[in-house]
């Protein structure tokens, strides 16, 4: 009589949520402002309903925290926008004046908001300041427009990150600003930056 032995196979023990990591991509804005609330509905049903990628992804970036939302200026804009005349400029953020520019081209530009110069100078120049639920009118697929955003990297406090190498390597820290005031002797040359104290990058 042969026995058919019962073998218990064994699971993968994993952490609590899963082992799934980096697919935690936002639902739903966190913003409490109902203005971006009603544009994240709006914009997710053209996406999915005209299946356009364009409002998918206007509907990621309403999603998107403050810091992954830069603001963008004005000169950055018009830079950007040469050669593209007709077109409009889409920004999932806010639009900002930079005095530096002496001149702005007659633009059209679809942006959450605006500052009060910038408005101001963009308007004067003959240009046109729409919102994005105007925009939604216009071109809900984004047909004849240009999706743009600001610099993610022009933060102050991103100078004083290291680069993204290992701790072993010796230019990790290179054209990194110290959070100090000086950069003597005495000041971020302790553990981390010598063999005697902990290790040095």
């Amino acid at each position: 009589i042969t026995h058919k032995t019962k073998v218990n196979k064994m699971g993968i023990d994993l952490k609590a949520g899963g082992r799934r990591t980096g697919h935690n991509a936002r639902k739903a804005p966190v913003s409490k402002n109902v203005y971006v609330k009603l544009l994240e509905k709006l914009f997710s049903f053209i996406g999915r309903r005209a299946e356009s990628k364009f409002a998918q992804t206007v509907v990621k970036r309403l999603r998107m925290s403050q810091i992954n939302n830069p603001p963008i200026s004005i000169s950055r804009l018009s830079r950007y926008m040469k050669g593209k005349e007709g077109k409009t400029a889409v920004i999932v953020g806010a639009v900002t004046d930079d005095p530096r520019l002496l001149e702005i081209p007659a633009l059209t530009i679809a942006a959450l908001r605006f500052t009060e110069t910038a408005r101001a100078r963009i308007v004067k120049a003959g240009g046109e300041c729409i919102t994005l639920d105007q925009l939604a009118l216009r071109a809900p697929k984004g047909s004849n427009t240009v999706l743009l955003r600001g610099s993610k990297t022009s933060r102050e406090s991103v100078r004083h990150f290291g680069h993204r190498t290992s701790v072993t390597n010796p230019h990790t820290h290179d054209g990194v600003k110290p959070h100090v005031i000086s950069k003597g002797r005495k000041f971020e040359k302790a553990r981390g930056r010598r063999r005697s104290t902990g290790f040095k990058v």
